[in-house]
């Protein structure tokens, strides 16, 4: 990861205000949701039906055996009926009630569930399991209305129990966290099932099951289904990573080890966190309230970087994971205005659409820089179920704007004689042959919603709770009786046993309060907009005869020089330092003193995200600073950032071995003045006022065989900031020969204290830990003589020069003054007394506090960052 981030927010004029839609607009588009659903909904039935899906490109339906395979994706497919179960409650809520008491007959003749089939837990849960139960509550609410369904007597109730029943013998692990698949006849065991073998499940995967699950036990009266789904989220609460609090993506379902430790809102992960927060709406418990709000403090604190939500590794939470989003992250801002966070909704939700305008639909995976990824879109409803929820918390017409957008792509793009397919590239518009059963679930019924009127609906929905497939669940489940089986009776960690009122928003917001200012969704959408949106275009602001090129370029750019900051500031552009020593710009173009510096601007962000990007382009693995001399002998490894430039010492079979001397001055910016100690040494560094590259030049010419660079921002650790990458100075640095690597303060004091608890340290550079044989790194007593040891207690700080120049943010990261040099008199007693019979118990002791850094430092090397 660059030294620096930024990230573009440009702050333009949109193209128009949003208005107020009438009620005859809000009509006609809700009728046209309807005249859309029926053209899916008739072509499958038409042409598919009792397949599980519609192929629309050919008019066909897919059945699993019959097509070539899709891999994962097929799992979904069980040959009953899938699309038809999906969409039954979304007849009821498009006032359909024909069409629904049809469909439920065609359901019960036609559709058998103990076929010989392996199929996704999750998937079968969410679409068929749930859309059985959804299809009940509505079958239920209509005979209460003595109009429709007088002869139903829980016909749909009796197959989701089958169904359920069918998908407990996954659930039959150690952990409690159930198998991927299982066969629907034969369950897991044995090799008839042709299943039963996986180890590892998404998290997504085994922690989306409990409002389905509990529904289930709710409405039958049997509590082991909710049980099993309460065993399973116990699990992964657990599990989770107690300094991030968060979880990773895939974990091993036998030991509960995380096999993949990235973690976002996502792919992967995304519904977990939904169903904790809607588990605690549909069924009361406190306990599912307390967890989600204490995953949700780090996710805003480590994931959410507003407008992006970008995956970190659960163990070094600070450290980005990688530089795309997927599509799946949209129902965030639909889950955050449910727990009342409105904010952060509507900025991520701005991003998110104008992505939307750009690519027409959002691509399965997008760049930070908002650039095409994975170029696929399968139809999915999380943007639009995202829309609905901030209309309803904003009452803002900007998102009734949104939802025309979403129709309009979908009826120009994707629209197709025999229903809506896929998009197989955004980028081209050509199509895949496929119409996913959640389209007709879920995307007809979010958008049917934020054009309705209440008058529209034969219900309240605000009586229901939406599952993540937009399945209809009854709140009136909370007061159903469930008596705990003795899978749950466990004796819960102190946490568990006393909650923390903390941890609770006990209200649900009230959005009048929120929002006094009619303007204020707006506000907050404006500075996002055109970091995105191209469809506002500006002309080239006229520039004045001899006023040339812009007046400053990102290559030329240092963040310490009073003349650079104040041609930001000219340009609408501010400078923000972050908690992790990185640098944040955001232009606001409204803010620059003309039009022609508030281009400049422009221009300035673009050259620094091209800049950035090169560098992210360029990135090195981690390297190693490993202490060999008495009393470590290699067995403290210390996490070092690498240099762009200088010695690779990933081509290096030995590294660079040699003993430890603090240069003078510390920061290294100027002609070493203790050359004949740093003279066939090491040495070590402070970070700030100038570049990388110069310090390295200046040890070098002192005749230094290798230097440490130690960051200056106290309490900056290996352990949660991002691997430090330090960039050349925008010249040829062929000139460096040695090798620089760079230590977070807190593992820079490490090696400080160690240089002061013991006259000679020795360390070897390189890019792995080596062998920790005595043989290895034993120091011969003749070597260790006073001309040879680091004089570091001579050493007196030295102020930088008046005339200094700052460096370039993309090749040190600055500091304004520079710190003092450690300072150990050689008379005076060592600050850490160690006896010949403490050495042991002190280096344990030290160990001890480092021994998860190799363990960091191997999983990175496992990452290739």
């Amino acid at each position: 990861m660059p030294s620096t981030l930024f990230v573009l927010l440009l702050l333009a004029a949109s193209c128009s205000l949003g208005r107020a839609m009438s009620r005859d607009e809000k009509l006609k588009l809700r009728n046209q949701v309807v005249e859309m659903f029926d053209h899916a909904y008739q072509n499958y039935m038409d042409h598919a039906y009792p397949a599980d899906e519609l192929m629309p490109l050919t008019c066909r339906g897919r059945v699993r055996g019959l097509e070539p395979s899709r891999g994962d994706v097929d799992d979904a497919l069980g040959k009953f009926s899938l699309t038809l179960i999906d969409t039954l409650d979304t007849l009821v809520l498009l006032n359909k009630t024909v069409e629904f008491e049809a469909a439920v007959r065609r359901v019960l003749s036609d559709v058998r569930l103990d076929n010989d089939i392996v199929v996704s837990v999750f998937e079968t849960n969410i679409r068929v399991l749930g859309g059985l139960l959804g299809g009940h509550s509505m079958a239920l609410m209509l005979k209460e209305e003595g109009h429709h369904m007088r002869w139903y007597q829980d016909e749909l109730l009796h197959m989701a129990k089958d169904l359920g029943l069918r998908l407990l013998p996954a659930f039959n692990t150690s952990s409690g966290l159930p198998y991927p698949r299982v066969n629907l006849k034969y369950g897991v065991r044995g090799p008839e099932t042709r299943t039963g073998t996986e180890t590892d499940t998404c998290t997504a995967c085994a922690g989306t099951i409990i409002l389905e699950f509990a529904a289930l036990s709710r409405f039958t009266g049997d509590p082991v289904f909710e049980a099993h789904a309460r065993r399973a989220l116990d699990f992964l609460w657990e599990k989770r990573q107690r300094n991030s609090n968060l979880v990773g993506t895939t974990i091993n379902i036998h030991s509960g080890e995380w096999v993949r430790r990235d973690s976002g809102v996502g792919a992967g992960i995304d519904s977990y966190y939904e169903y904790l927060l809607k588990a605690y709406v549909l069924l009361g418990d406190d306990q599912f309230l307390q967890r989600f709000n204490i995953h949700y403090a780090s996710i805003m604190k480590y994931i959410s970087q507003p407008p992006l939500l970008l995956d970190v590794h659960i163990h070094k939470p600070l450290l980005p994971a990688r530089t795309w989003m997927d599509s799946l992250l949209a129902f965030f801002p639909g889950l955050q205005v449910l727990k009342g966070d409105i904010r952060p909704a509507i900025e991520t939700h701005e991003m998110l659409y104008q992505v939307t305008k750009k690519h027409n639909f959002l691509p399965e995976a997008f760049t930070t820089d908002f650039r095409v990824h994975w170029a696929q879109h399968p139809l999915r409803p999380e943007f639009a179920e995202s829309t609905y929820f901030l209309y309803k918390a904003t009452g803002d017409p900007y998102y009734l704007e949104a939802g025309r957008t979403i129709m309009e792509n979908l009826n120009r793009f994707a629209r197709v004689p025999c229903g809506f397919a896929a998009m197989k590239d955004v980028r081209t518009g050509s199509h895949e042959d496929r119409m996913d059963s959640f389209f007709l679930a879920e995307m007809f019924k979010y958008l049917f919603l934020l054009f309705a009127d209440p008058g529209d609906l034969r219900f309240d929905v605000e009586d229901y709770i939406f599952t993540t497939e937009a399945h209809l669940l009854p709140l009136s489940l909370s007061t159903a009786p469930y008596a705990p089986s003795v899978l749950t009776n466990r004796t819960m960690p102190p946490l568990e046993q006393e909650l923390d009122d903390s941890n609770f928003d006990w209200t649900c917001p009230n959005t009048r309060l929120l929002f006094p200012d009619p303007a204020f969704p707006h506000n907050l959408r404006e500075p996002i907009r055109s970091a995105v949106d191209k469809s506002c275009p500006r002309p080239a602001p006229y520039r004045e005869p001899g006023m040339g090129a812009p007046p400053l370029r990102a290559q030329d750019f240092m963040a310490n020089n009073p003349e650079h900051l104040e041609l930001l500031r000219r340009m609408g552009v501010s400078l923000i330092h972050l908690k992790d020593g990185r640098v944040q710009l955001v232009q606001h173009a409204t803010q620059a003193v003309s039009p022609i510096a508030a281009e400049d601007g422009v221009r300035f962000m673009q050259e620094m995200m091209e800049l950035s990007s090169q560098q992210q382009k360029e990135q090195l693995p981690p390297r190693a600073i490993q202490i060999v001399s008495h009393p470590f002998f290699g067995r403290v490894v210390l996490t070092a950032g690498p240099a762009q430039f200088g010695t690779d010492l990933s081509k290096s079979s030995t590294g660079v071995r040699g003993f430890v001397t603090v240069a003078e001055p510390y920061s290294g910016c100027s002609e070493i003045t203790n050359g004949e100690y740093v003279r066939g040494h090491i040495a070590l560094l402070q970070r700030g006022q100038c570049m990388f590259a110069e310090k390295a030049r200046h040890i070098q010419k002192a005749g230094a065989i290798g230097g440490i660079v130690v960051d200056d921002n106290e309490g900056s650790s290996s352990d949660t900031a991002p691997l430090f990458q330090m960039a050349g100075d925008g010249r040829n640095t062929d000139d460096v020969t040695l090798p620089l690597l760079f230590l977070f303060h807190k593992e820079g004091n490490i090696l400080l204290e160690a240089l002061k608890e013991h006259r000679e340290v020795e360390v070897l550079l390189s890019d792995k830990a080596r062998d920790r044989g005595s043989d290895v790194h034993e120091v011969e007593e003749d070597c260790q003589t006073e001309a040879t040891s680091p004089a570091a207690s001579e050493l007196e700080a030295t102020s930088p020069p008046d005339d200094q120049d700052g460096a370039p943010a993309y090749g040190e990261d600055v500091s304004p003054t520079e710190a003092d040099a450690p300072k150990v008199d050689p008379g005076e007693k060592k600050e850490l007394e160690v006896d010949e019979d403490d050495t042991g118990q002190s280096v344990d002791r030290l160990l001890a506090d480092w021994r998860d850094d190799l363990e960091a430092f191997r999983q990175m090397e496992k990452d290739e960052l």
